[in-house]
């Protein structure tokens, strides 16, 4: 099994549901050449394993995108993720970052945001929602999103280091209280005293028995296929080259003369893509050959 993943899991008699994510890889590959400050690691690891837990619950193609904008230390933290749970991600900061609390590095208290876009291929254009950072964590945050937009009982917890990121969600189903009246309390209590390094180091099996082994037995606890996760970031040199066509030749070509080449940033796939007089020359003549055809 891959070392990033979304587990589900259900606790039949008591109607709450919950997942673990573990992001191992998958986190590595995206902090690779990025030099990140050990805080703004961790803000972007928590962010990473939540959009995993989100994204994994999409039924239908789609991408979900997740930014936490503000004006502190952090500016930005974003992740993009499909529905296969192919993701990438990104954080700006000043270049110190000290720690401090949460709402203070993402600038929360000064009008910080966080912004859900869900584009749907058969959309006409993505469905967004902006709501105001509540939460002293990245997982009371998004914990709070949640209760918000699915109008049920959340819990989540979550944390990372640089091998791995990883979260614990669970959610109370409309059932929960009919179950077992005390139910949600006691499971929700059991879960908040998991420590860090379990979320990050023990497999599920261990980590699920260790918080809820009596529950697991008296309630029965189902447990669901790992979905994997991966970091996707793909070069993509044609939809750039579509990119300066979008400018038109004459434009592009008063960069070339100013700056000897035309010079496009991805910044979330960390990557620069260089364009010469010859190959822009080369871009459009190729769209006056497809014109004439």
């Amino acid at each position: 099994m891959s070392d990033s993943f979304v587990r589900r899991f259900l606790f039949d008699g008591l109607d709450i549901r919950g997942a673990i994510v573990h992001l191992g890889d998958a986190w590595q590959q995206m902090q690779f050449d990025r030099n990140y400050q050990p805080t703004v690691a961790q803000l972007l690891g928590e962010t990473a394993a939540v959009t995993a837990l989100i994204a994994g619950q999409l039924k239908q193609p789609g991408r979900l995108t997740l930014q936490l904008r503000g004006n502190g230390p952090v500016q930005l933290l974003v992740m993009d993720c499909n529905e296969q749970l192919q993701m990438r991600g990104m954080a700006r900061s000043n270049p110190v970052v000290l720690p401090a609390p949460v709402p203070t590095l993402l600038g929360a208290e000064q009008g910080g945001q966080l912004m859900m876009s869900l584009d749907m291929p058969d959309a006409r254009q993505p469905y967004q929602s902006f709501v105001p950072m509540v939460g002293d964590s990245i997982a009371a945050i998004f914990e709070h999103y949640l209760e918000q937009s699915e109008q049920q009982p959340s819990r989540l917890f979550a944390t990372a280091g640089r091998q791995a990121a990883a979260c614990l969600f669970l959610q109370k189903m409309p059932q929960a209280d009919q179950h077992d009246a005390d139910g949600w309390a006691r499971i929700s209590q059991l879960a908040s005293t998991v420590k860090p390094a379990e979320l990050l180091e023990l497999d599920v099996e261990t980590l699920l028995t260790r918080l809820f082994h009596e529950d697991m037995a008296t309630h029965g606890l189902r447990l669901y296929d790992a979905l994997p996760v991966t970091y996707h970031c793909p070069e993509d040199r044609e939809k750039v080259g579509d990119m300066i066509r979008a400018i038109g030749r004459q434009d592009a070509e008063t960069i070339l003369a100013e700056h000897g080449e035309i010079l496009i940033r991805d910044d979330i796939c960390n990557r620069d893509y260089h364009f010469s007089a010859a190959d822009v020359a080369a871009l459009f003549e190729a769209t006056a050959s497809k014109a004439l055809h």
